[in-house]
């Protein structure tokens, strides 16, 4: 089964907030189509009382047997790169995931006390994806399942739960 990896930069949005309970919330931002020549955990930038950090590398995967998901997410009108974060239990946030699959993107956010984003898929990576897409996707035809008949003249059949099925009890 043919595979392709690809190792993308996370930057994250540090916000100061309001709020007696919580100093500061941290977001994904924006996917970096390689990888900067910062350290991850480097600031970055800042304006008032947001800050910009390079969190860190993150490894995308592209299988062949997920091509009909990553086309829907090419044709959505907005492609996008799932991206999850996760507090450390030193307090840093670290990538936890990134992927291009829309639906394992949306298993993200099981995990509650990640931070997950759908950011826009850079074109470098867009076009990756693409070139992956064309060469691995294979259409698979819809099969409807068809239901058995019943048979009209067969006895019913109550269950092991229904009185008529009791041991000791005739019908």
């Amino acid at each position: 089964m043919p595979v392709q990896h690809l190792t993308v930069g996370i930057v994250a949005v540090k916000r100061k907030l309001n709020n007696p309970w919580v100093d500061f919330e941290w977001l994904p931002e924006a996917v970096l189509p390689g990888l900067p020549a910062v350290a991850p955990g480097t600031r970055i930038g800042a304006e008032g009382a947001v800050e910009r950090w390079y969190i860190g590398p993150a490894d995308i995967t592209f299988h062949s047997g997920e091509t009909a998901h990553y086309r829907d997410n090419l044709v959505s009108g907005r492609p996008a790169v799932w991206v999850a974060l996760r507090e450390g239990a030193d307090g840093a946030w670290t990538v936890a995931g990134a992927t291009v699959d829309p639906y394992e993107g949306e298993a993200f956010v099981d995990v509650v006390t990640d931070k997950v984003e759908a950011l826009p898929m850079p074109h470098e990576i867009a076009v990756d994806l693409q070139a992956f897409v064309d060469a691995h996707h294979v259409d698979q035809p819809f099969f409807k399942r068809k239901r058995d008949r019943k048979d009209p003249h067969a006895e019913p059949d109550y269950g092991l739960g229904h009185p008529a099925r009791q041991p000791g009890r005739r019908s």
